[in-house]
């Protein structure tokens, strides 16, 4: 059998599939995992039609330390290893600190945070064993500043790369093994209308926009050339509003709040949801949000 093992974790929707059909196309055989079955299906038949020369899927939620193990044992026993595996698997949470319900808090942190986690005990024993190996961590923007009605997922963020940075640092002795971190600003997927929201308005990404593809482009090119960079950032402001964050905080803080309402809510009247932080949303799992409608 010819062909990198690439095991993509979140393959059902936005960045992942996104990344997943840039794999498909590249004669990867694909590992798709992600929640709900049906979504995956239609994942692999969109992957076999781009090139994937083959396909499994592996139903799985990154939250279970059981379904992470499972789905490298799965992995190993169809393929004997894995090249690479990239970590997409995200949910969000609008409102503040008082408003998102603690359950949806631990949720939103849980899939960042643990999922990655657990991933990692069960994925980098085969890289020692092969001797080497890529993991490539899908982090945000988010994960280097704070925001407004966003606290969830900063804190999952934050945390997630705090796992990465330590990961980087711990697979030292392996230089065939490699930890990358991507952080996309907005990107024009699904997340936004999935998350779940208490703001009392819908949500959309903020200006400027990037589609999914650009970042897909930039996994598909550390799985070809991996670097352990701290973050490799997509999006052409994020620099600019992290070094506000850390040179200015007075001002960022002055700014953050309004901007936040002005740029990232509509004002289209939405009541509380929970969105797909429970339960996956699979009518609206697809690569492109609605920004602009596609």
């Amino acid at each position: 059998m010819t062909g990198r093992v690439t095991v993509i974790v979140g393959a059902s929707s936005g960045i992942g599939l996104a990344t997943a059909l840039q794999l498909a196309a590249a004669g990867d055989r694909l590992v798709l995992v992600a929640r709900d079955s049906g979504a995956l299906d239609e994942a692999a038949e969109r992957c076999r039609t781009e090139g994937a020369t083959e396909v499994l899927c592996v139903p799985a939620d990154a939250r279970k330390k059981a379904d992470m193990q499972s789905l490298v044992d799965q992995t190993m026993a169809a393929y004997g290893r894995i090249d690479v595996l990239v970590h997409t698997a995200t949910v969000m949470a609008y409102g503040t600190i008082e408003q998102v319900p603690s359950e949806i808090f631990e949720i939103v942190v849980d899939t960042a945070i643990h999922g990655t986690a657990h991933i990692a005990r069960a994925l980098l024993p085969v890289f020692r064993t092969q001797k080497q190996g890529t993991f490539i961590i899908v982090n945000s923007l988010v994960g280097s500043i704070t925001v407004p009605n966003m606290g969830a997922y900063a804190t999952a963020k934050w945390g997630q790369l705090a796992i990465a940075r330590t990961l980087q640092q711990e697979v030292r002795d392996q230089p065939g093994v490699h930890v990358c971190v991507v952080s996309p600003g907005s990107t024009n997927t699904p997340i936004y209308r999935q998350a779940a929201n208490y703001t009392g308005k819908a949500a959309r990404p903020p200006f400027p926009v990037v589609q999914p593809e650009r970042t897909a482009a930039a996994i598909v090119g550390l799985a070809d050339r991996p670097r352990n960079h701290v973050s490799i950032p997509v999006g052409p402001p994020n620099p600019i509003i992290i070094a506000g964050y850390r040179l200015l905080p007075p001002l960022f803080d002055a700014l953050v709040g309004p901007l936040f309402k002005l740029a990232a809510l509509t004002g289209t009247k939405q009541p509380a949801t929970e969105g797909n932080v429970l339960a996956p949303a699979p009518a609206k799992e697809r690569v492109h949000g609605l920004w602009p409608e596609k």
